[in-house]
């Protein structure tokens, strides 16, 4: 639970550090997009049915690691968006605990003994 909320505050971070370090367009346009993405599908990936999802995050961290070079930020912005995508993918590939067996997957609908394995 935990690497998803700290995923879940670096969202809100992002939405917040365009104010708070005084940088503009276009980077402050992208880690306003980024920020709520990226504290959204940290949210969904809490739940053990969900954790897959926490693997999106990965790809957003990516993309805010190459975001400088293609989008030509300047300055802080460039190390609070690197710094901020290379934390987001660590910590994303943190799988955390899963208890359950939830639903057999895609392989439950050829193989039955996959959905009933799980329902048990």
């Amino acid at each position: 639970m935990w690497p998803r909320l700290i995923n879940a505050a670096l969202g809100i971070w992002l939405m917040a550090a365009p104010a708070v370090l005084d940088y503009g367009v276009p980077a402050a346009n992208n880690d306003r997009i980024m920020g709520p993405l990226i504290a959204t599908f940290a949210v969904i990936a809490i739940w053990e049915t969900t954790r897959e999802l926490r693997r999106v995050n990965a790809f957003w961290g990516a993309w805010l690691i190459i975001a400088p070079l293609l989008l030509g930020y300047e300055g802080a912005a460039v190390i609070n968006s690197i710094a901020v995508g290379v934390v987001v993918i660590g910590v994303s590939m943190i799988r955390g605990k899963v208890e359950g067996h939830f639903g057999g997957g895609w392989t439950a609908l050829w193989r039955p003994e996959h959905a009933e394995r799980a329902n048990d």
